[in-house]
């Protein structure tokens, strides 16, 4: 079922393949470390959003500030991250998970997970609730848990904090993509109605 729904990998316009899986940032990466950074037109290329968009939420700081002309991998992610839930969630509460979840933009030493991490681990809980369609939510949990227990890094001391900040990312991702097909079928049905 939503398994066939994942076409782009989430937050871009990247398509899926199967190489995304494990990592899904690394499909971005070596365009990132080519160039040095991506320009605003890059970037806007890859999320599928207006650059006015990006520099409103660098403006309102939800995103760090770029240096230069140019977007750092940690740019980038947050606003992958921002990307794929906003069609579930306001902007000001996905700012106030992010800070939940690490606290201030501009500070890591306050994070519970690096920004790079928690957009793989994010992607791989979407794709394999996908694959497993695992729809409920005690199956969602447990792919959570599951993906917590195997990074690298322990998250012990915050496992249960990061734990619920991601329980709501994915059902803000699945939300928006439910939304999404509910509306591309209206406009099926608003094609066939139409005078």
């Amino acid at each position: 079922m939503e398994q066939n729904t994942i076409k782009y990998i989430p937050g871009t316009t990247i398509k899926y393949t199967p190489s995304a899986h494990d990592a899904a940032f690394s499909v971005i990466a070596p365009i990132l470390e080519a160039a040095g950074g991506l320009t605003l037109s890059q970037l806007s290329g890859i999320t599928g959003l207006e650059g006015s968009t990006i520099q409103n939420w660098i403006k309102r700081g939800w995103v760090s500030p770029g240096k230069g002309k140019k977007y750092s991998e940690k740019q980038i992610l947050r606003i992958l991250i921002i990307n794929m839930l906003r069609g579930a969630m306001t902007l000001e509460n996905i700012a106030r998970l992010m800070t939940y979840i690490n606290g201030d933009v501009e500070d890591t030493s306050d994070d519970i997970i690096e920004d790079i991490e928690l957009y793989n681990c994010l992607c791989r809980i979407i794709f394999n609730a996908g694959e497993q369609e695992a729809f409920t939510p005690d199956e969602v949990n447990a792919i959570i848990l599951t993906e917590i227990n195997s990074l690298d890094k322990p998250v012990r001391a915050n496992g249960e904090k990061l734990h619920k900040a991601m329980y709501v990312c994915i059902m803000a991702y699945r939300s928006a993509v439910l939304r999404s097909e509910a509306e591309a079928a209206m406009q099926g049905i608003l094609a066939e109605i139409k005078p």
